[in-house]
């Protein structure tokens, strides 16, 4: 049975249109979530929850009109639908609704749902992690085990007669280690998840997990201060896409690019990187952390280019902003929850792999850094300025992989640095996160083969 039930969604859609507009939509959504933490070697928290509700807009004049409500009888939607319509000034002639044409997706393969496993079983798997990574050295200080899993069934329905509705899944498991030895304070961290079920942990165990974190926690421990300067870096594809989402990403998101937020405004069919270079975001590969069949806005998601070898082709769109500059969407309208209106978002965004072998890039450099994982970091859209921190690096010297640096740092340009890149791998590596723009926060991948930027500045940190 479908979850746009009991009531007629069109008479929501007409009211909501009452006063005019463009475009109109409602999202229906019922999740489930459970939540665990372990912390001080314990379970600190076990939170599990239901949540039901639906989001009402309207698009008029290329302004946005929102309200959610918990309330989804017909009356209550009804109701909210007219409250919605009431904000609307100078609304355009809505026409007529569009012939109704439902989608109901097929889903992707899931083993082991979350929702069929007992809270018991995923409370093990925390403790689980949590016991190995305080065993795995004397050292470890603090460690943070946290698992977190949701099922969402979602229906959308809007002004042109599209009917979607989608079940989705989610889990993400992440361990963080903080390692002291002296006064020197180091962590580690590790996550792991995807569009997937308990079965992830055939593949990588939880006691993996732990280990990753604590293994790269300690070692910094003993590392010395990264070299400083401008140098050839390799990021091999174990650093995940960090700076391809940001760097590049949210560059070529509509909204950024078409208010001139972006150091891509204004250059599709423009050379923006080097030849070997090209960039997708694509929300259809199974069970990565951004696929879904559709995105919040009941149009299908796709496999987008924007970089082809070297030319921007194409920015990210959502509905709202394809209407203002007269574009399709190309299903990256996304939102956190039925709380929020839907903006453009990134899905899982990627470098594609090129023709050159892993292991050569990396005994190409006669000197210079070796990049396994990135950090955090700070990225200005409008210039395409970015300062990422290395959480994993190693000096390379004559092609040879020698001792891990801390305290590194990677600054440059987004553009600059995809015009330098003269060599990229046949491998391809996932990285997964938390997007957030606009007080939302959306799950996604990253990824990328290994890549040779020939220059780019690093900085030293401070030891310790």
């Amino acid at each position: 049975m479908g979850i746009i039930e009991g009531f007629d969604p069109s008479k929501v859609i007409c009211a909501a249109l009452s006063s005019g507009g463009q475009f109109a939509d409602l999202f229906l959504e019922d999740s489930t979530n459970t939540s665990i933490v372990a912390e001080e070697g314990r379970i600190e928290k076990v939170v599990a929850g239901r949540d039901r509700g639906c989001g009402i807009r309207v698009i008029s004049n290329n302004k946005t009109y929102f309200a959610y409500t918990n309330d989804t009888t017909e009356a209550g939607l009804v109701e909210l639908a007219s409250v919605v319509a009431g904000g609307v000034r100078d609304g355009v002639d809505p026409g007529d609704l569009g012939p109704v044409s439902k989608q109901v997706a097929e889903g992707f393969e899931i083993k082991r749902p979350t929702a069929s496993v007992p809270l018991d079983e995923k409370i093990d798997i925390v403790t689980r992690a949590d016991k190995r990574a305080w065993g795995f050295d004397k050292r470890v200080k603090q460690v943070r085990v946290s698992y977190g899993d949701g099922f969402r069934r979602v229906g959308i329905f809007n002004s042109l007669g599209e009917w979607t509705e989608e079940e989705r899944s989610g889990l993400v498991f992440v361990c963080n280690v903080v390692t002291t030895e002296g006064d020197i304070i180091q962590t580690g961290y590790e996550p792991l998840g995807g569009v997937i079920g308990l079965e992830i942990f055939d593949t990588t165990s939880p006691e993996e997990v732990a280990e990753m974190a604590a293994e790269r926690a300690v070692k910094m421990l003993s590392a010395r201060r990264a070299p400083g300067g401008t140098m050839p870096v390799v990021l091999s594809s174990e650093a995940g896409g960090t700076m391809i989402h940001e760097a590049v990403g949210h560059g070529l998101e509509a909204d950024l690019a078409l208010n001139n937020l972006s150091v891509y405004a204004g250059k599709v069919g423009q050379k923006v990187a080097a030849d070997i270079v090209s960039v997708v975001d694509d929300g259809t590969i199974s069970n990565k952390r951004g696929s879904s069949f559709f995105d919040d806005e009941a149009t299908g998601t796709d496999r987008n280019v924007l970089v082809e070898n070297g030319i921007l082709k194409s920015y990210m769109y959502d509905r709202l902003s394809a209407l203002k500059w007269d574009a399709r969407s190309t299903g990256n309208g996304r939102r956190q929850s039925y709380q929020y209106r839907p903006i453009v978002r990134m899905t899982n965004t990627l470098i594609l792999p090129g023709k050159s072998d892993p292991e050569e890039i990396v005994k190409s450099l006669d000197s210079g850094l070796l990049v396994k994982k990135m950090g955090g970091g700070q990225v200005n859209t409008v210039n395409g300025d970015f300062v990422f921190e290395v959480t994993e690096g190693y000096v390379v010297e004559n092609g040879t992989v020698g001792e891990m640096v801390r305290g590194a740092t990677l600054t440059g340009n987004g553009p600059e640095v995809l015009m330098k890149i003269d060599m990229i791998g046949t491998d391809l590596g996932y990285g997964i996160g938390t997007c957030g723009k606009d007080g939302q926060g959306v799950p996604v991948s990253d990824a990328q083969p290994t890549v040779r930027i020939p220059e780019i500045v690093v900085g030293g940190g401070v030891a310790g």
